[in-house]
């Protein structure tokens, strides 16, 4: 509604183009939301596609390793080993190679029964050998055998990663102990997994990691480093948020990919797949590209349409506005026809004829209203005459009959007989304003013979060489001192400072009387802004505001507001030019 009740009083121009882009933006709206909805249903079926992958893939590995973690204690409990690693130092070395060869066969066959299975190995720290399925004469690596203990684990799942290898390993005794007889372990094809992985979204340009974020290690099917970060980034999210699968989008300089996300319990990590969004909904790509050309030609639509109302509309009614503005303005200039027999050259001719008319009335009429300007002004000018004469003599009688206020009787005669010069001069009915101000501080210093101490004026900022009806600044600070500083017990404080931009000039008179109040300030000025109304005022703001207002126009005038000295702020606001 708000937005209605802003057409209506808008211009036709913006109330044409708003009528416009309302039946073109509504339709542009519907053919993006198609296509949007379009896409995400085929981006939420190919994720959940993707996501069945995964899953298929990741229980794949689950019920490898799971199987491979089952059949390990059948060759933990081998009996050739439990022999050569409790005897072995005792045996002879043919008894002891026949030993060894045996558990390598065996060892062959743990190897064969899984394409994830890169090597099975037997740590025996009797003998001082890791015996290999295809490798006979081995040391003892103590670094990687101390790695492969089951004390060093300290969490659920199977496996050991130690330096980029995975391992699932078991000992015996298979109780934790510090050094058991011996280890038998697999070391798991990464590369393999890497393989199984890269068949998730590999079709699709898609990149896979399997991240364990407790252990820090990841596989990887060939991922960015920064693309990396990222998926490590949303694994942690999803692990704080308790998410074991889903999917959404992350965005990668600048490009959008489509992210699975699936969580296995046994290897206790996240298998992350990131597929380029242009490789899912690429035929949806080329419906985005036409529909940006369809919005590119709208704009060119509109941008017409914008130049055909400029051009033969907005422009002609735009001059005919113009043209009454300067009429507003006291211009009264006819317009050049130059359109044809359509609607704007009847307007254009019309407002030619009512021009020529307001201009023969204004003459006639013109000298006479200016006499009775002329009249109000001078009217209104003599009624400031008197209005300081009551009190000066009561004061200068109090000065004669004090004999030690002699001096001070006879300055105040002087400041006396230049204060009513001044104000009785009819001459000239703008005075420079530097004299204004000179009369304001001869004012002042009246007053401050009649006060003392009491009361601190100061006058501070440039004065413009400018004209200025009399009695501007006087008036103000006479009724500053009346009304809020000639009554107050604690010391009182006047300040007329000033402040000028390119065209006007401000005149502020502060005090910090504590007689007037917020409510009182607003009454006050509301009689400003009524003051034509208030004709039969003789004396004080409304006065001088009305003379200024005169002089400049309506924009000008008083304006009254709170001091920052907590009394009233008086604004004079005069033309600078």
């Amino acid at each position: 509604m708000k937005n209605l009740f802003f057409l209506h009083d808008s211009s036709i121009f913006k109330k044409i183009m708003a009528a416009f882009l309302a039946a073109l933006l509504p339709l542009m709206a519907i053919t993006w939301m198609i296509i949007e909805k379009g896409s995400e249903n085929i981006r939420s079926e190919i994720s959940e596609s993707i996501l069945n992958t995964t899953r298929f893939y990741m229980d794949s590995l689950d019920k490898e390793a799971d199987r491979i973690s089952r059949y390990l204690p059948n060759y933990v409990m081998d009996k050739d080993l439990m022999e050569i690693a409790t005897t072995g130092n005792d045996m002879s070395s043919y008894e002891r190679s026949r030993k060894i060869l045996d558990i390598q066969r065996r060892l062959e066959l743990m190897k064969n029964s899984s394409p994830f299975i890169k090597e099975a190995k037997a740590y025996i720290p009797l003998i001082k050998r890791t015996i290999l399925s295809n490798d006979f004469e081995t040391s003892l690596n103590e670094s990687e055998y101390t790695a492969m203990q089951a004390n060093v684990k300290l969490y659920e799942e199977p496996f050991i990663f130690w330096e980029n290898r995975l391992f699932i390993t078991m000992q015996y005794p298979i109780i934790s102990v510090k050094n058991p007889l011996y280890i038998v372990g697999v070391e798991l094809s990464t590369s393999k997994i890497k393989d199984t992985l890269s068949q998730i979204g590999g079709t699709r340009d898609g990149h896979s990691v399997l991240l364990n974020l407790e252990r820090g290690w990841e596989i990887e099917s060939g991922v960015d480093s920064a693309l990396l970060g990222q998926m490590k980034a949303l694994a942690v999210k999803k692990q704080q948020s308790k998410s074991n699968e889903g999917y959404e989008t992350v965005i990668y300089n600048g490009k959008r990919f489509l992210t699975v996300y699936k969580y296995s319990t046994l290897w206790n990590s996240y298998s992350i797949t990131c597929i380029p969004e242009e490789k899912v909904l690429g035929s949806l790509q080329m419906y985005r590209t036409l529909f940006l050309w369809a919005c590119a030609l709208s704009v060119g639509i509109v941008l017409f349409f914008t130049y055909f109302l400029l051009r033969f509309i907005y422009r002609p009614l735009m001059k005919l506005v113009q043209a009454f503005r300067r009429v507003q303005q006291n211009r009264l200039e006819p317009i050049v026809i130059d359109r044809g027999g359509d609607e704007f050259g009847y307007l254009y001719k019309a407002f030619n004829d009512t021009v020529r008319s307001l201009n023969t009335l204004i003459k006639e009429n013109y000298e006479q209203q200016i006499r009775n300007q002329r009249s109000e002004l001078k009217r209104l000018q003599s009624q400031i005459n008197p209005h300081f004469l009551y009190n000066c003599f009561f004061v200068l009688c109090r000065l004669i009959k004090l004999d030690s206020q002699k001096e001070k009787a006879y300055q105040f005669c002087l400041y006396i007989g230049q204060y009513f010069q001044f104000i009785t001069r009819d001459d000239e009915d703008e005075i420079p304003l530097e004299l204004e101000v000179e009369h304001s501080r001869t004012y002042v210093d009246m007053q401050s013979i009649c006060y003392g101490e009491r009361i601190q004026v100061s006058f501070a900022g440039d004065v413009p060489a400018i004209h200025v009806p009399r009695l501007i600044l006087q008036p103000i600070i006479e009724n500053a001192y009346k009304h809020a500083l000639g009554n107050m017990v604690q010391r009182g404080e006047l300040k007329v400072h000033s402040d000028q931009t390119e065209n006007e000039f401000m005149i502020y008179v502060e005090d910090n009387g504590q007689s007037i109040t917020d409510k009182e300030i607003e009454q006050l000025q509301k009689k400003l802004r009524h003051s034509t109304n208030h004709i039969e005022e003789t004396t004080g703001i409304i006065n001088v505001h009305r003379r200024i207002q005169l002089r400049y126009g309506e924009d000008y005038g008083i304006a009254l507001s709170r001091s920052d000295l907590g009394g009233l702020m008086v604004t004079i606001k005069l033309s600078a030019s």
